[in-house]
């Protein structure tokens, strides 16, 4: 990470407690972080401030992650942005409709904090 520039990662779940937990856990690691509670505020959120990363939840109310994904990759801007699913589901079933949609990663809940911020340093550094 560059010194003084701190990544910008925006974290989409339904669950406050779930948004609190990644949070907490990229903020220990040098990270900014953005929250939004569905794929509707997250649009919202990117059209506001220039992040680096976004871990998104598949399953919320009023926009789910796969329709957030598919909004962020029809934007120009956004072809290249990594996104992270963070869910409670594995069936490849979904992770196949996720790369489709354009994740670049899925991780599983409950998560390792140690894997999550390796998966991050991995997508945006």
């Amino acid at each position: 990470m560059e010194r003084g520039v701190k990544k910008k990662v925006l974290t989409v779940d339904d669950s406050r407690t779930m948004r609190d937990m990644v949070a907490f856990t990229l903020k220990n690691a040098g990270y900014d972080v953005l929250e939004a509670g569905d794929g509707q505020q997250a649009l919202s959120v990117v059209a506001a401030n220039k992040v680096d990363l976004v871990i998104a939840d598949l399953n919320m109310p009023i926009m789910d992650g796969l329709t957030l994904i598919r909004r962020l990759r029809a934007a120009p801007a956004h072809r290249t942005l990594p996104i992270l699913m963070l869910t409670t589901e594995s069936d490849e079933k979904k992770k196949a409709e996720g790369r489709a949609a354009g994740a670049t990663g899925w991780i599983v809940k409950p998560f390792n904090p140690d894997k999550l911020i390796s998966v991050v340093q991995k997508v945006c550094g």
